[in-house]
């Protein structure tokens, strides 16, 4: 099951949930390079598991900041790049 839509084009559109993820780490990226699940859903009032699964369309995109999983020590960490 796909977590992303696609235009007519055939480019991957985020869901409303993916576009607050991506929007806050835009908004973070500059002052933090590691990110949790759990961190990221406290913030924007998901669950931890929401933000993990809607990191993967996130991770596999193509953006102005680049997002690879990283460990999961008490919650999955992400490492965010721009």
């Amino acid at each position: 099951m796909s977590t992303t839509a696609e235009t007519a084009t055939g480019v991957p559109t985020l869901s409303e949930k993916q576009q607050r993820i991506l929007g806050y780490l835009r908004d973070n990226a500059d002052e933090q390079t590691y990110f949790k699940s759990r961190l990221i859903a406290e913030d924007l009032d998901m669950s931890a598991k929401e933000v993990g699964t809607n990191m993967k369309a996130i991770e596999q995109g193509e953006f102005d900041l680049s997002v690879e999983k990283w460990g999961y020590s008490s919650s999955t960490t992400w490492m965010v790049t721009t």
